[in-house]
């Protein structure tokens, strides 16, 4: 299919009228090749490099308009779910309708669009109320999970009106930019695409291949979660589809670097703040650091520190100085995460499974090329047979459990993350072969190993997720057996609690229970989600468009979930202070402020005093990765890893929310301008 010759919108308009005033000399212009369209494809859907659904669409011209529909399916681990969108346009492709509804039992509208007028607009989104607006000159509309039939048709409409930003509703635009020329081997012969990067669909830019004819034939998005969307008959490309989304990702974050990180001094002076040192709960008063080549070469009061001729001075004076966060459950998929982690204070992540061409090529960019972000350790994500697996990388077999570890090891990870459909014996395996390779092992307990006791005598050295961790109280039941709100189902002795902190001491095991996760996801329908998470209002709106806006759960749901993770989180406070390391992580959220969240939910129901809670986001997690002699605390010698603070959060620990600026390897770096490349509204 061809497109139209690239004459923006006034000279396409001149164009017609200069015909049809020379129509006797046999002026004649190309027919629209929309006039008789009819189209069927497919697009083929991956996460993680393992294909777990696909989109069929269709494109066909009526009288008056052209319709494309799209229907995708996904059985993404298990979990089944279809989405059907239908999308009107004029033969000069102006959209006047678009619909995007979930197929299900109460099918619901995710995005509704209708043209009422030449002028007017009406646009109707989930939880919200209906709006009518005046119609742009030219538009589209757009939400982050638009299909990719719907978002092939954008680049048709973008590239007949002159290759223009597009106006997008109900906010926003999209700007595409062309960046290289690829080559691809599709049955033996060699294609051609163009290599785009798209901004202003999801949260940073996804990166598309098209044809000659401008047609879509392969994106790479993220957002929470790396999706790659091939037309089908494409997917052996997938290697260089991949190749290509992590050097544009590369690119982006070079230049959040060249724009941000600018010259930094060798040796700085952070005079003036209170500090916290992560060890005490006494705040120390007005005192100064020295930084050297990275590290801390001196603490003491300001009055008794020589600030060196050569050092810049950085005045903190009433700010607080404490240990940099760390994010133990992070899945940072794209590298709008550096600035926005180092803008709320976070100077470390642990990424619990990713994408591993991405994930090492983030890490490298930042450890050893000096890129503007987080240090950043690897998880390696391994997962069994089946549908239900996670990712391309499985183990399925004692040989296949080897070979996963060294690919991982050979790679520079620091552990392996197994997922829920690993076998018992594959467990083992794994953990053997990891722990000879000086790597630890983390994850999920696998459905099949049924409980947290056989998976940490298995191997496992860490687990993720209260609701998993916690069967450890029940060791003579499997997961099958404690569905749901097991905690409240279930008689629980103190004996029981006991008897499982014995067991995790002795076996030194690390819990990550990501309980912030729990509270966002049983609010009660309607709730605003500002009623837990106040700065909801400043994350960058396509990465929270799909989760700001919830539809809760019933009322007796609600109740019940947060009856079982309140009394989860009593009995992990109560693992804490037996000496059990818990670390914090988000999960699939949000950067930062889930982080805060989950801190927030430790102290109030764990009954962590605010120290014991910023632990856990500190010097436990160093300690947990055997880096407790670099970094976790303020102190001598350590890398100088710094959260700088307007509040202090010991007196209150959602000051930790307070974050305005931050020292990571040495770099200094001011929060608001972090905030703003990372597209979140600042303090």
């Amino acid at each position: 299919m061809k497109t139209n010759l690239k004459l923006n919108y006034k000279s396409t308009r001149l164009f017609a009228v200069v015909c049809l005033l020379l129509l006797v000399t046999s002026c004649t212009s190309e027919a629209s090749p929309w006039t008789d369209i009819n189209e069927e494809g497919a697009f083929l859907v991956f996460r993680r490099q393992s294909q777990i659904g696909e989109e069929t669409y269709s494109i066909k011209a009526t009288k008056g308009s052209i319709i494309v529909t799209s229907l995708q399916g996904e059985n993404e681990r298990g979990r089944i779910t279809g989405v059907l969108s239908e999308l009107h346009l004029t033969k000069e492709l102006v959209p006047t309708y678009y619909t995007n509804r979930r197929i299900a039992a109460d099918t619901t509208n995710i995005f509704k669009m209708e043209r009422t007028s030449e002028t007017t607009v009406s646009i109707w989104e989930e939880n919200f109320d209906v709006v009518t607006t005046e119609a742009p000159p030219i538009f589209f509309p757009l939400h982050s999970n638009i299909p990719a039939a719907m978002e092939m048709m954008l680049y048709h409409y973008y590239f007949k009106n002159g290759e223009v930003s597009i106006p997008t509703l109900p906010r926003g635009e999209v700007s595409i930019r062309h960046t290289a020329k690829d080559t691809v081997s599709v049955k033996g012969k060699q294609i051609a695409l163009d290599r785009y990067v798209t901004e202003g669909i999801n949260w940073g830019g996804r990166t598309v291949w098209l044809d000659e004819s401008k047609n879509l034939i392969a994106l790479v998005k993220a957002n929470t979660q790396i999706r790659e969307m091939i037309r089908k008959g494409y997917e052996e490309a997938l290697p260089v589809f991949i190749a290509g989304n992590v050097e544009e990702q590369m690119a982006a974050l070079s230049k959040y670097t060249a724009d941000l990180k600018g010259e930094q001094a060798k040796v700085k002076a952070l005079v003036g703040g209170d500090l916290i040192d992560g060890l005490s709960e006494h705040t120390q008063k007005n005192m100064t650091l020295i930084i050297e080549n990275g590290r801390i070469k001196t603490i003491g009061k300001r009055s008794e520190v020589i600030i060196p001729e050569n050092a810049e001075i950085i005045d903190v004076s009433g700010k607080i100085l404490m240990p940099g966060l760390w994010d133990m459950h992070a899945h940072s998929n794209q590298v709008q995460w550096a600035p926005a982690y180092l803008a709320g204070g976070v100077t470390t992540i642990r990424d619990n499974g990713n994408e591993i061409e991405f994930a090492t090529s983030f890490r490298d960019a930042i450890a050893k090329n000096g890129a503007l972000g987080p240090d950043i350790l690897l998880a390696g994500m391994t997962d069994g047979a089946g549908i239900k697996g996670n990712g391309a990388i499985r183990a399925r077999s004692l040989d296949e459990a080897k070979e996963v570890v060294e690919l991982y090891h050979a790679n520079g990870y620091n552990q392996i993350k197994i997922y829920t459909s690993v076998q018992p014996e594959i467990v083992k395996v794994l953990a053997d072969e990891a722990h000879k390779r000086g790597m630890s092992v983390t994850g999920h307990v696998p459905t099949a190993v049924g409980n947290a006791v056989p998976a940490i005598e298995n191997g496992m050295d860490m687990l993720s997720h209260r609701s998993r961790i916690l069967t450890v109280l029940f060791p003579d039941k499997n997961l099958s057996e404690l569905k749901g709100f097991y905690l409240t189902k279930n008689d629980l002795s103190q004996e029981q609690i006991e008897s499982a902190i014995k067991f995790l001491l002795k076996h030194k095991t690390v819990l990550d229970p990501t309980i912030a996760l729990d509270v966002i996801r049983y609010l009660p329908k309607g709730t605003p989600l500002e009623n837990v998470e106040p700065d909801v209002g400043r994350i960058a709106y396509e990465l929270f468009e799909g989760k700001r806006f919830r539809n809760g759960v019933s009322p007796e749901r609600a109740e019940n979930a947060k009856a079982d993770y309140t009394k989860a989180m009593n009995i992990l406070g109560q693992f804490y202070k037996a000496g059990i390391p818990i670390v914090a992580g988000t999960d699939n959220i949000v950067p930062v402020f889930s982080l805060y969240l989950e801190l927030e939910t430790y102290q109030k129901l764990g009954n962590l005093r605010p120290l014991e809670a910023i632990k856990t986001a500190t010097i436990i997690p160093a300690k947990a990765m055997g880096l407790d002699s670099e970094t976790g605390t303020l102190e001598i010698g350590k890398e100088a890893d710094i959260a700088i603070l307007e509040k202090n959060p010991l007196e209150d620990i959602s000051n930790i929310r307070t974050v305005s600026s931050v020292m990571t390897n040495g770099n200094y770096y001011k929060s608001e301008p972090l905030w703003k490349a990372a597209d979140f509204k600042p303090n």
